[in-house]
């Protein structure tokens, strides 16, 4: 089990931590339309799961926006950006942002990609900062919980991940 921190303080992780080499698990999330999405949807993509704690704040805000601009060249990819938030802040979001492309999931309902993957913060109630880097078929090819929550994740090697497909 991994541990992390969340402004310096420990938090514990639920579920079950996806390793690199195995088979994704299916999860179900909300889009910004309150319709569900499984990864299911995404069949036959790249896909870089990016997970943040709340998109309405500076590094989720950031590391959202690089995802989707550097991955955005990638032939097959797509982007699946992942919080806790509810759908109506997401749609906030992207409207705020400019963003119109971004696809956002929101895990508040049942927390199903947050106890799937193993990164729900349970004394939170958000998801750990993560980043997920699946195939086509939906094998892990990369994986990163950051250690500190408030700090960023290693960019060049997800990218590199997802181009490496």
């Amino acid at each position: 089990m991994t541990q992390i921190t969340f402004k310096d303080s420990p938090v514990t992780l639920l579920g079950e931590q996806v390793t690199e080499g195995t088979i994704a698990p299916d999860f179900s999330a909300l889009a910004n339309d309150l319709s569900v999405r499984t990864l299911t949807d995404y069949e036959g993509k790249k896909k870089l799961i990016n997970v943040v704690p709340s998109l309405d704040t500076g590094v989720c805000d950031q590391q959202t926006r690089r995802f989707n601009e550097e991955a955005s060249g990638i032939d097959n990819a797509v982007v699946i950006t992942i919080s806790a938030d509810l759908p109506f802040a997401q749609k906030r979001w992207c409207a705020a942002s400019g963003l119109d492309n971004v696809v956002t999931l929101s895990d508040h309902k049942d927390l199903s990609f947050g106890t799937a993957y193993g990164v729900v913060m349970e004394e939170l109630r958000l998801l750990a900062r993560s980043v997920f880097v699946l195939d086509a078929d939906n094998k892990v090819v990369y994986t990163e919980i950051v250690s500190e929550g408030t700090n960023h994740p290693d960019y060049e090697n997800a990218l590199d991940a997802l181009k490496s497909i």
